[in-house]
């Protein structure tokens, strides 16, 4: 077995009286693809911290391989005083990287390279960040909820990427599909501890289930023998002291292993306050049209939302997804085209922001409006710490400032607030950001059994493929088509992946533009950014190669070299080999680079 890059043993970490790690361990070799899975709050990000080395734990070692390079994604981002995303991204570079490497994946990842971090979006964040730790090709990626911010088509680019590189993965993520098409090795934290498995993430909720059905047995065994130990120190204590005062010290031990027992986490009890039944039709749309400016991004829809659908609306950010659903449910009017809502519509919303919440109010406060011990579910008054107990939270967090709340949590805290509403229409924007796998189960549920009708936006494949029932994809110029089934069925019905970035007024205009002057005109061919780069780069890379091959070949020269050192004339030649293999496949790839610039170039 290869030796591990990185290495943590025996890390144990407490905060606030309550071990958050007790002991844990994680080893992480070459090539190795691990995905972390834990509750929300168990501790994933704080023990990425450690391996990362940004936070020390009260106990335990950290032992990273000499030579190997980590690179970690926080859930946050810093962008310090760095003026641009560029800049950004090329400080994450150590001194030997390849500055073209930033360029490249900046605009691979659908950013300028100019825009100012301190007023970038969250999505363009993350894709800053992406680039950031991709750029220098680690040893070892650290990634924290890495698809957080981006839009469908950028997952799977994502997706892509990292399965074409050789570095070591650990992934912390609520996607399941994107954990399941990237693991090969699933570490479950779980209660201060970490199990581990050989397999991916595809495997992983069946294994849980079998171990926590195993460990309810064994409680349920461990009751027993203590009711039965009880019955006999009430009635079947004879006169033998030395047996007595052992099998008295055997149940004080089985009463201390039973209080010492942390007990799995419930799951959250989400149910959807339900107004009552709306009519058949839910909405009615006729060529729907909205444009901003000069650029399109509603042309001539049109659809019937009935009782009971389940629609999912995809695509990349900034296409218009959150304009379609807004004009869909009467809170933008059209620029053209109509819009009829059914009879007795009942709408809760969760957006995209999550609400403006004062982060100095307390959770109590966000669930009551600041009014009363009491929250309104259904019409009806419900105590608040029986409430926030539904979705999760502790009665001693009853009194918690938001602003220190995990991403889970408030993620929690925004659907207990929008489900407390009675409805007949749920309208999420981004329903599933930041909850953990367990509470994504119920959400689905939950859904499922929702007598109303659902209308979402997400990026989570398989959150649509469980909950939809029909999916709205843009298909450029304004256009949008309804596809029945979930994202899986879209994309046979489609035949093709969603487009990586959204479509703009300049390039629709220029495809128009192309249409009619010229429908059969290829556009003129360009070398691309991996094409230049190559062309400037592989004349360095055919010079080392060959230098290495002349330095090889010296040793070689040494007619004893054979029966003095068999090792080292075997490992000279195998490089020699290597050498011009490689330095032949250079000068192969730049022979053809040149004649197609000098093609080009003469069109």
């Amino acid at each position: 077995m290869a030796p591990p890059l990185i290495q943590l043993k025996d890390i144990r970490l407490t905060f606030g009286g309550t071990p958050l790690l007790s002991g844990v361990e994680l080893s992480v070799s070459a090539g190795e693809r691990v995905c972390l899975i834990g509750r929300n709050g168990s501790g994933k990000s704080t023990l990425l911290k450690i391996a990362a080395g940004t936070v020390e734990p009260d106990g335990g070692s950290r032992f990273v391989q000499p030579g190997a390079t980590i690179r970690y994604l926080p859930q946050e981002p810093d962008f310090g005083d760095h003026t641009t995303t560029l800049a950004y991204v090329e400080a994450g570079l150590g001194p030997g990287d390849d500055h073209y490497q930033a360029r490249y994946l900046v605009e691979q990842l659908g950013l300028h390279g100019d825009e100012d971090p301190a007023h970038v979006s969250g999505g363009e964040a993350r894709r800053a960040a992406l680039a950031r730790v991709l750029a220098p090709s680690p040893d070892i990626l650290l990634l924290d909820e890495p698809t957080n911010h981006l839009d469908l088509p950028t997952i799977e680019w994502l997706e892509g990427e990292l399965e074409s590189r050789r570095c070591a993965l650990v992934i912390i993520s609520h996607d399941r599909r994107f954990l399941s098409n990237l693991s090969r090795a699933t570490a479950w934290l779980d209660r201060g501890q970490i199990r581990q498995i050989d397999r991916g993430f595809s495997a992983f909720e069946a294994w849980r289930d079998e171990v926590l059905a195993e460990e309810e047995r064994d409680q349920h065994k461990l009751d027993r023998k203590i009711v039965n130990e009880e019955h006999w120190l009430r009635y079947g204590v004879s006169g033998r002291r030395k047996r007595n005062v052992k099998r008295l010290g055997n149940l004080h031990a089985l009463r201390d292993q039973r209080r010492d027992y942390r007990g799995a986490t419930g799951n959250a009890s989400l149910a959807a306050a339900e107004a009552d039944k709306s009519g058949k039709l839910v909405i009615e749309a006729k060529n729907l049209a909205k444009a901003f400016g000069e650029r399109t991004i509603v042309d001539g829809f049109s659809i019937r939302v009935q009782r009971g659908d389940r629609i999912g609306i995809v695509g990349p950010n900034g296409v218009g997804k959150t304009t379609l659903i807004e004009m869909l449910t009467g809170g933008s009017p059209p620029d053209s085209g109509t819009i009829r809502l059914g009879a007795n519509i009942e709408m809760a919303t969760l957006d995209q922001h999550r609400e403006s919440l004062d982060p100095k109010s307390t959770l109590a406060e966000a669930l009551t409006g600041g009014r009363g011990d009491h929250v309104m579910v259904g019409g009806r008054p419900k105590h608040v710490v029986s409430y926030m107990k539904d979705f999760l939270f502790a009665q001693e967090q009853m009194r918690t400032p938001l602003e220190v709340l995990s991403g889970g949590e408030r993620g929690r805290l925004m659907l207990a607030r929008a489900l407390a509403k009675p409805s007949n229409l749920l309208v999420l924007d981004e329903p599933t950001n930041d909850l953990d796998l367990e509470t994504l189960d119920v959400l689905e549920e939950m859904l499922g059994d929702y007598e109303g009708t659902v209308i979402l936006i997400s990026h989570d494949r398989d959150f649509l493929d469980r909950v939809v029932t029909s999916v709205i994809v843009p298909e450029g110029d304004g256009r949008w088509i309804e596809y029945a089934g979930g994202y899986t069925d879209m994309l046979a019905q489609r035949g093709e992946d969603l487009a990586r970035e959204a479509p703009n007024m300049s390039t629709v205009e220029e495809k128009k533009e192309t249409r009619a002057a010229a429908p059969s005109a290829a556009p003129k061919r360009r070398l691309n950014f991996n094409e230049k780069h190559a062309l400037e780069t592989l004349p360095k890379t055919m010079a080392k190669l060959q230098a290495e091959i002349a330095k090889q070949q010296k040793l070689l020269d040494d007619p004893d070299l054979y029966t003095k050192d068999r090792k080292k004339f075997d490992a000279a030649s195998a490089a020699v080999a290597k050498a011009q293999e490689e330095l032949a496949a250079a000068e192969d790839r730049w022979l053809e680079l040149e004649v197609l610039r000098e093609e080009i170039e003469q069109a």
